[in-house]
Order: C-alpha cells, then sequence, then structure tokens
C-alpha cells in the first residue's frame, strides 16, 4: 500500500476535525502569548480547505497539495495561513504529478515543507515556534524503516509540550520576554494535531510503512 489522492484527503479531513474540536483551546493558548485567533483563524481555514478538496478531482498529490496550500494563504489570516500554506505548497512541488508514494517520498515531501517554513518564518529549533514540532518529528520519520502511529503521536505531544518550557523569539511572543516561559506554543500545538491526524492513517494500516 501507498500514500494516494485519498489518503491524503482523509488527513487534510482528520486533521480540520481535531481543528474544529481544539479551536477553543487553540484560541486560549494564542490570547496568552499572541494575538489570540490562532484557533478561529485555523478553524475558518481548514473548513474551507476540506469544501475545497472535497468538491475538487486530483489526478496527482501535487494538485491536491497546492490546492490546500493556496487556500489556507487566502483563507487563514494571521501568520499561521502563510506557514501553513508554505508547508503545502513546498510539498505540492515534491509530489507534483505522483498518484501515489512510498512513505519515504512522503517523507521527503515534508522535509522540503519544514524547509520552506524555516525560510518563510525565520525560525529554528528552540525559537518556540511550530519548528519545535516539526523538525524533530521529521527527523524521526526519515530514520525509521517502520514509522509506529503512537511513537509518531507521542513525540509530537512531548515536543509540542517542550514549548511551554521555551522563550519565544519570534513573532509576537516574542515581546513577551521570559514572560512567554510557561505557554505553550499555539502553532506547536495545532503542528501536534496536524501528527497526530497522520500518524491515525499509520494506525489504520492506510498508508504503507
Amino acid at each position: 500500500m501507498t500514500f494516494d489522492v485519498e489518503q491524503a484527503k482523509k488527513w487534510i479531513m482528520t486533521f480540520n476535525d481535531k481543528i474544529q474540536e481544539n479551536k477553543e483551546y487553540l484560541t486560549e493558548l494564542d490570547q496568552a502569548i499572541g494575538d489570540g485567533d490562532h484557533g478561529l483563524n485555523m478553524a475558518r481555514g481548514f473548513q474551507e480547505t476540506v469544501k475545497k478538496i472535497t468538491e475538487g478531482k486530483y489526478d496527482d498529490l501535487g494538485s491536491l497539495f497546492k490546492d490546500v496550500g493556496m487556500t489556507l494563504i487566502a483563507k487563514v489570516g494571521g501568520a499561521s495561513g502563510p506557514l501553513y500554506g508554505t508547508a503545502f505548497m513546498k510539498a505540492s512541488l515534491a509530489l507534483k504529478g505522483k498518484k501515489e508514494v512510498d512513505i519515504k517520498a512522503l517523507v521527503e515531501a515534508l522535509a522540503a515543507s519544514l524547509d520552506g517554513l524555516k525560510v518563510r518564518g525565520k525560525a529554528q529549533v528552540g525559537d518556540k515556534t511550530m519548528i519545535d514540532v516539526w523538525e524533530p518529528v521529521i527527523e524521526y520519520m526519515k530514520n525509521r524503516e517502520t514509522i509506529h502511529s503512537k511513537e509518531l503521536t507521542d513525540l509530537s505531544k512531548e515536543k509540542m509540550d517542550g514549548t511551554k518550557e521555551l522563550e519565544a523569539k519570534k513573532g509576537r511572543a516574542a515581546y513577551l520576554g521570559k514572560r512567554s516561559i510557561g505557554h505553550i506554543d499555539p502553532g506547536a500545538a495545532s503542528s501536534y494535531l496536524l501528527f497526530a491526524s497522520l500518524a491515525e492513517l499509520f494506525e489504520e494500516g492506510e498508508v504503507a510503512q
């Protein structure tokens, strides 16, 4: 089995479900150290994204992820739209013309997403951003013959929780300096939900490992 358009759609739809369920939590996190709109922006943007990809017909993963990225850039306010949009646009380039891929190719596409995020956000591990989840998760996936859903979920959560101890170096939270310590980063929290959603596909055996 491989990762194909239907599995990609299911991943985005599962992520949207988790965002809708957790939008108030994400908003509370952002009210503490940011603009206070991360949950609402993500909920609105991914609802629009699901509508778009449900109505669309896709011959390859690249065109699907391109639509995801462009919709997020257009519909999600704040910093999260451009960042998540960039992530999916970079993945779309890596997956252009491919109807289905193995896990190695999927991870390579997500690594391209990570590179795009680091350039766009000018952030690195330790800055208290979504990169604190993305980079260790991608490293884990790159270095495993078999990706275990529980390990992927647990690692994502651990790295999200770890942002609580960090001082913010980027975004509005950086203005708080040391007062940002003690709060989980909202982008790290939504990134945890993204990878937890992907882990569910592995758990269900829907993706080749």
